[in-house]
């Protein structure tokens, strides 16, 4: 799991191989700009990088007010593309802007699949596991919008010899609670088809008591199948590893008491989950709330201490059980490489006007909005005695301070052993790197940490 990178002399020598590529490729760039000088090759650069800080500004606007502001934040995040495209075909433009961005399209690509070689490959070990012979797996018949109904989980996992507790939508049910029933009836293995929230739950009574853990990826997102290379696609596949199954030893997080598998995060988003309205109209539940939650009534600011490191004034903070490759993919589709490193991953977020928006939009993960760290524990802090928490995407409240901890590979997962695994991450680009693997100052087998 997370065996992505390509290790020794010839995964070396590739990515030394497409650094050089990548370098070449932005050379290209720089020499269809210079001869193009004379017929608007500034023009295309000055106008392309107004039209992202316009349309940046335009986001902004629309997200953080309300009434003819907003209608003008959604026209000017339109118009500003759109009208630097139209610049470019009046003037006779465009061939030199495609050029331009297909030559920087291939410098990152290059660059990207550099640093995705150079990356360790430090797979997760995974053991062979005995079949278990008491498998208790607990059933979720509306996750995943009824996954486990139409790929035929309950009779599938009933003929490979589980025991199946099918929860009743119009009961809720303490999920932690059956868990532990069943381990007290001598169940040797659980198992979760449903949400990562649910999956988080019975995944501390298994590890509690030291059991295998059977991942389902019958919920909406899967992030922890998606992590663990299980197909999401279809669920009734994870039921092979009853019978022919290896184990991973992977971390648990903890934030004051309650665990979690996947993120913690703390305030605009959990403000914004926090609202029943959210579940059945989540864009339109953000909109009406963004402009108090980002600069009204109702901004929250939080206080955090990152391993004794004071981060001060967030609007938001996200806490990940193991960091992420790159920040961009704390917003849903990103991937962790690797469940076991025993660290969080920390993302704070500070955006308070259309400048810092467009500051974000241009420099990314180099904005001063934007705070990228790992950590061993994590205390927030705020200036109200509760504070809304979104738990694996579970709207709670908790008492300050909050703390977020990892119990490093406390959790057995049992997974099959034929899965699809986990696609290659994409790393950011840090142009030294790509020059040190260029010119071979490293060996190109193993990637600075980020």
């Amino acid at each position: 799991m997370g065996g992505t990178g390509r290790t020794g002399p010839d995964g070396g020598r590739a990515a030394r191989l497409l650094a050089r590529l990548a370098l070449l490729a932005a050379v290209g760039s720089l020499v269809v700009l210079l001869l193009a000088l004379g017929d608007g090759g500034l023009l295309v650069v000055g106008a392309g990088f107004l039209g992202l800080v316009l349309c940046a500004v335009g986001i902004w606007w629309f997200v953080a007010h309300r009434g003819a502001v907003r209608f003008l934040g959604a026209l000017l995040a339109v118009a500003a593309p759109v009208g630097v495209v139209v610049l470019f075909v009046h003037d006779g433009l465009w061939p030199m802007a495609l050029a331009l961005a297909l030559c920087w399209a291939a410098t990152l690509a290059c660059a990207r699949a550099a640093l995705r070689r150079s990356r360790p490959d430090r797979p997760t070990r995974a053991v062979q596991a005995p079949p278990p012979k008491r498998p208790v797996l607990i059933m979720n018949p509306k996750s995943g919008g009824g996954k486990v109904g139409r790929f035929g989980l309950v009779d599938r996992a009933e003929g490979l010899g589980a025991r199946v507790i099918l929860l009743d939508p119009s009961a809720p049910a303490d999920v932690a609670e059956l868990a532990r029933g069943a381990v007290a009836e001598g169940a040797d293995l659980l198992g979760v088809a449903g949400g990562d929230g649910t999956q988080a739950l019975v995944a501390a009574v298994a590890a509690e008591h030291d059991l295998p853990f059977l991942v389902i990826s019958a919920g909406t997102r899967n992030h922890l199948a998606m992590d663990l290379g299980l197909d999401r696609s279809d669920p009734a596949r994870c039921l092979d590893a009853l019978t022919d199954g290896e184990e991973l030893r992977i971390d648990l997080g903890d934030v004051d008491g309650r665990p979690f598998v996947n993120t913690v995060s703390f305030g605009v988003y959990a403000d914004v989950v926090q609202r029943p309205e959210y579940r059945d109209d989540k864009a339109g539940t953000i909109l009406a709330l963004m402009p108090d939650l980002l600069l009204g009534d109702g901004v929250r600011r939080l206080d955090a201490r990152i391993d004794g490191t004071p981060l001060s004034s967030q609007q938001a903070l996200l806490v990940s059980n193991n960091p992420y490759v790159s920040p961009d993919e704390f917003s849903g589709g990103g991937r962790r490489p690797s469940l076991d490193d025993g660290e969080l991953g920390v993302l704070g977020i500070r955006v308070e006007d259309a400048a810092q928006a467009a500051d974000l939009a241009v420099r990314g993960s180099q904005s001063t909005g934007l705070t990228v760290l790992t950590a061993h524990r994590v205390e927030v802090t705020a200036d109200t005695e509760e504070i809304p928490v979104a738990v694996d995407g579970e709207a709670l409240r908790m008492p300050t301070p909050v703390v977020c901890t990892l119990r490093p590979g406390v959790l057995r997962v049992l997974v099959p052993r034929d899965r699809p695994g986990v696609p290659a991450s994409v790393p950011p680009v840090r142009w030294r790197r790509i020059f040190d693997l260029a010119f071979g100052h490293t060996d190109g087998t193993a990637e600075a940490s980020p």
